[in-house]
């Protein structure tokens, strides 16, 4: 029985046409239209049950040979798999991954624990004991995922041996509550073509009076104001396991050297790739979110136990900013949709 779900506005998939040329035929979605102003919402609606969504990926970047693209619109529909696999990114921070792997492993639903590693050397076998211990008493499998080079584009590298089609990207520092965990879960089997999270973020544009489209960064703070978002972050979110292929394997090439050369923007990146396929907005889970102590999680709240990352460093906005305008140009529009979507568990909630 899936929970009782407060959606004040639901994904909904770009409308797909069905065409053909020189005889052959596939599903064309709609991209967002570039005079769309980002703070165009979607209509906001009441829903109890799930939303069905269709999930088609036949338009990528590179415009694939239709014969690829309807393997994707023949994807599976409402969130197939039995559970989700947990895909922790990871560097060099050994005491936070061995308590996030013991806490994500420990939850129910999870499939597999996938711990995504880029670092020079392998992890040690004192390491990978510790680590795979970490999920004794019946926890989730859990597996180092090894890269031969130190890239962010690796979180999204295609997976071996995955049995679900859900994965739930989450950083080594941040800690989501198993119950939180698994409403969003629901909620994006309800939306499986979307981007499920819990960490927003918005795009605004700088001059809206100018023909100049020039962008700039929202961060936490920005959403708080406005109620509006455009993205939420790869850092603790759910997304469907072919947008790994597609990131890597169709995804303008540029664009992964980009993130290469700038060591930043993966997840504006991927935020960017699942707009443009569905011409939809992301959904925001409600679930709080504070830098505390590990020891003291508590019941649908989300926690960072860590205080060091990419997003600390100076001039971090100025260049997430400039990531937008880069891969805009690139897209050769803004995919990027705004929404004020947020799900809310009506359980744990006194407001609807």
């Amino acid at each position: 029985m899936m929970p009782k779900l407060l959606l004040q506005a639901a994904a909904a998939v770009a409308d797909r046409r069905w065409y053909g040329s020189g005889g052959r035929r596939g599903y064309l979605p709609l991209r967002h239209p570039p005079h769309v102003a980002p703070g165009r919402f979607t209509a906001c609606l009441l829903a109890v049950a799930a939303v069905t969504t269709t999930f088609a990926l036949a338009l990528t970047l590179h415009r694939p040979d239709l014969s690829s693209a309807a393997a994707y619109a023949a994807s599976p529909r409402g969130g197939g798999g039995a559970g989700y696999a947990v895909v922790i990114n990871t560097w060099k921070r050994y005491d936070l991954l061995r308590r996030s792997v013991a806490h994500y492993s420990g939850c129910g639903g999870v499939d597999a624990v996938h711990v995504v590693w880029s670092e020079p050397e392998e992890p040690t076998e004192e390491l990978r004991g510790s680590v795979l211990n970490c999920s004794d008493g019946g926890g989730a499998g859990v597996r180092f995922v090894i890269n031969a080079e130190d890239s962010l584009n690796n979180r999204f590298r295609p997976i071996q041996g995955l049995t679900t089609d859900a994965i739930f990207s989450v950083d080594d520092d941040l800690i989501v509550p198993c119950s939180t965990l698994r409403f969003a879960f629901a909620v994006w089997q309800s939306a499986p073509s979307a981007m499920v999270g819990f960490v927003p973020r918005m795009h605004w544009l700088a001059d809206p009076g100018s023909n100049a489209k020039e962008y700039r960064y929202g961060s936490w703070w920005s959403v708080w104001w406005t109620g509006t978002y455009s993205m939420v972050l790869s850092k603790a979110s759910f997304f469907h396991r072919q947008y790994l292929d597609l990131y890597t394997n169709r995804m303008l090439p540029s664009i992964r050297d980009y993130v290469n050369e700038n060591r930043n923007c993966e997840d504006i990146a991927m935020s960017f790739l699942v707009a443009n396929v569905t011409g939809s907005p992301p959904i925001w889970v409600q679930g709080g979110h504070t830098e505390v102590p590990f020891r003291d999680v508590t019941a649908g709240r989300i926690f960072e136990i860590g205080s060091s990352g990419i997003s600390s460093l100076k001039g971090h906005d100025l260049q997430r900013s400039k990531c937008l305008n880069t891969f805009s140009a690139m897209y050769g529009h803004m995919p990027l949709v705004a929404t004020r979507v947020k799900a809310v568990d009506s359980r744990t909630s006194w407001f609807w």
